[in-house]
């Protein structure tokens, strides 16, 4: 395949895709690029609040938005109030909480997906769980729960066994164990960041766009999947995951080729 794509991803094979897509320049006209943050715009951090934001991401994200013409959106498990905290003062188009809630534009109000919000006394069993150690972090997203557990790895199993005996005791409560990297999420089933995408995609800017998405954790695979329905392509950050066209090895690298396809677009310019 040539380094750069300038034509539909539709009119290439999926197996053409390089396996390394730090060369891949897309025509930025026909793209819409949705990114996961943590994990792949940014490092993991012992806790969520933790993140750190390098100096230069926000303008190379904020010019990438402007020249695609708005067809960038960040596609979280965070809720879009998380996600403005820590790009402020600058905002995005964005999926949170999973899925739950979405803003299309820069300029539109978010507006919340048909989930509701987790019942307060289910919360209360899923923070009680917290209490087994300080270093398991509770973290209440309205729509979904999680529990962090950097801090304390060696309680994975001990977390896990809590949660489904959880489940087993309300066995008709409709909600879903998301397993991430060092952290147990738990939400009501009914949406996922793919039925978030669909939706983002029916709408300007990004409807009639090839969305390239990237993303890390096992959450993001329900995005994987769907990425051919658009004629899309995706990437994952730190593993080979199932169903991608291809890797980046880290963060720092996702952000390296975020830059470089402005690079790329001044150079042609010339």
């Amino acid at each position: 395949m040539d380094h750069r794509v300038t034509e539909n991803f539709a009119a290439k094979s999926m197996g053409d895709m390089l396996s390394a897509p730090a060369g891949i320049v897309p025509d930025l006209d026909q793209t819409a690029l949705l990114l996961d943050i943590d994990g792949t715009l940014l490092e993991l951090a012992p806790t969520p609040r933790d993140v750190v934001v390098p100096p230069k991401l926000g303008l190379v994200l904020q010019t990438l938005h402007d020249r695609l013409d708005g067809a960038l959106a960040l596609v979280s498990g965070r809720s879009l109030t998380d996600i403005d905290v820590i790009f402020a003062p600058l905002q995005f188009p964005a999926v949170g909480g999973h899925g739950a809630e979405m803003r299309l534009s820069v300029e539109s109000e978010a507006v919340a997906s048909c989930a509701p919000p987790m019942d307060n006394d289910l919360k209360r069993r899923f923070i009680a769980i917290s209490h087994l150690s300080p270093g398991i972090l509770y973290e209440d997203k309205g729509y979904s729960v999680a529990l962090h557990y950097r801090l304390a790895p060696q309680f994975e199993r001990t977390i896990y066994e809590a949660v489904s005996a959880i489940r087993a005791d309300l066995p008709q409560a409709p909600i879903e164990v998301l397993p991430g990297k060092f952290v147990c999420e738990i939400k009501p089933a009914g949406f996922t960041k793919a039925t978030g995408v669909r939706e983002l995609m029916n709408h300007a800017p990004f409807s009639g766009r090839n969305p390239i998405f990237i993303g890390d954790d096992v959450t993001d695979e329900s995005v994987f999947a769907i990425m051919p329905a658009f004629r899309g392509v995706s990437f994952s950050v730190g593993r080979r995951a199932h169903g991608v066209n291809g890797q980046f090895k880290a963060p720092k690298d996702v952000r390296a080729w975020l830059t470089h396809l402005l690079d790329e677009e001044a150079m042609a310019a010339q």
